[in-house]
């Protein structure tokens, strides 16, 4: 670089750049620190942990099934695989703390106001999907897998596949549950009307039941579980995006 292109580029431009970078570090650092401490005071109740997710299965199996494990070291590692991800899972309310804590100097005041928000709905209705998964999708699943398994087929579900299953479906509930955060900010940013969706919303329906099918287990129980509640989310998203939805001028 020539002295004369140094010169055009703003004396406190590095410096700035670089502090950011720096707080971005340290800020990385918290949470890594954070979900280690969490998982830390969570690894003796590990097994515990890996039981309560299991509750749903256990209580459908017949009395003579138990789950099995295939490798020789699920026993331990499956259990602990479950207590990092369940920390991680806690400590979303503090990584998103830290991800807006970043992002709010750079913002204008009206995007303070509407991000912020939003942060804190996703992170909620993320956590309801997961919850209606557990709650409300587990026990239908599990009640009829077990009950459709043909006579003398006894049901031992592998422990590590077992939960490979429950957090593809925890993913694809709890991401589901974000569709009236997406809706509500298609019609924020003007991308598209609230009219217009409203239009597609054959198309929407369609559209989750597609997605149903690639981000659940291939049964239609699971599928339409998970398609009518994005349908219906969607509903409410239009029916919020009122309050958002930009005026012509």
């Amino acid at each position: 670089m020539s002295q004369n292109e140094r010169d055009d580029v703003p004396e406190d431009e590095a410096p700035s750049f670089i502090s950011h970078l720096i707080e971005l570090r340290n800020r990385l650092l918290r949470v890594v620190v954070f979900v280690l401490v969490l998982f830390l005071c969570a690894a003796p109740f590990a097994n515990e942990i890996y039981v309560v997710l299991a509750e749903p299965l256990l209580r459908h199996i017949p009395e003579n099934s138990t789950m099995i494990a295939t490798d020789v070291a699920s026993p331990f590692f499956t259990p602990f695989k479950l207590t990092l991800i369940a920390s991680i899972f806690v400590s979303i309310p503090v990584i998103l703390f830290h991800f807006w804590a970043f992002l709010a100097p750079g913002l204008y005041s009206h995007e303070k106001t509407m991000v912020f928000p939003l942060l804190i709905a996703s992170t909620g209705l993320f956590y309801l999907g997961v919850a209606f998964a557990y709650f409300v999708v587990f026990p239908l699943i599990f009640g009829f897998l077990t009950a459709a398994a043909p006579e003398g087929v006894a049901v031992m579900t592998d422990i590590t596949k077992y939960l490979d299953f429950i957090l593809t479906l925890f993913f694809a509930f709890g991401l589901s549950f974000e569709v009236p955060i997406f809706t509500v900010v298609l019609v924020w940013s003007g991308l598209v009307s609230r009219h217009s969706l409203a239009e597609k919303r054959p198309y929407v329906i369609v559209a989750a039941f597609i997605l149903g099918m690639f981000l659940t287990p291939p049964d239609a129980i699971s599928q339409t579980l998970l398609a009518v509640p994005i349908w219906m989310l969607f509903e409410i998203g239009l029916l919020f995006s009122r309050f958002f939805e930009r005026k012509e001028v």
